[in-house]
């Protein structure tokens, strides 16, 4: 038993220095940071090294404390001036807009994948809400020119419609 902390601080040490090490990939390539660490959480999951993890508890927590961090840091960098000329486009693209684009795909994924209605709005208002971690990580590393406005608009309208998606999604 002594010998299971080894290997849990051995894995859990690899699997920083790959993080690490894929976001230095990430901003040499171009390529998006998540589609990184959706690749390394593939390769040692269950499929790939064979690691099981079933602490449903932990998994929120540590979500929850990610989206935390995540929102923070951007709202942390996104100027106020930003947030003035964006606050009417953003709210209304993240509150109708996340409303919207919920009724659409439940429309279409309980006709194409034949779900009932519940399983269809739960799966729309799961994808409904755009990343914000992703729209950051574009914006700021992937050197996208757009004029000021527009990025303002994305930047606190990412930010901004996690709440409707969660409040969308538990409801």
């Amino acid at each position: 038993m002594e010998h299971a902390i080894y290997l849990v601080t051995l894995v859990g040490t690899a699997l920083i220095v790959a993080a690490a090490f894929s976001s230095l990939i990430a901003f040499r390539f171009g390529a998006p940071l998540l589609l990184l660490f959706l690749c390394i959480g593939l390769a040692t999951g269950v499929d790939g090294l064979g690691i099981e993890f079933d602490n449903a508890r932990l998994a929120y927590f540590a979500g929850s404390l990610a989206l935390a961090i995540i929102l923070f840091d951007s709202g942390f960098g996104t100027p106020l001036n930003a947030l003035k000329q964006a606050a009417g486009p953003a709210l209304s693209l993240a509150t109708i807009g996340v409303i919207l684009t919920t009724g659409i795909f439940s429309v279409a994924a309980s006709y194409f994948l034949k779900l009932s209605w519940l399983e269809s709005s739960l799966l729309g208002a799961a994808v409904a809400s755009t990343d914000a971690a992703a729209v950051f990580f574009l914006l700021r590393a992937g050197e996208i020119h757009l004029r000021e406005r527009v990025r303002s608009t994305l930047e606190v309208e990412s930010g901004t419609n996690d709440p409707i998606a969660i409040f969308l999604t538990i409801t």
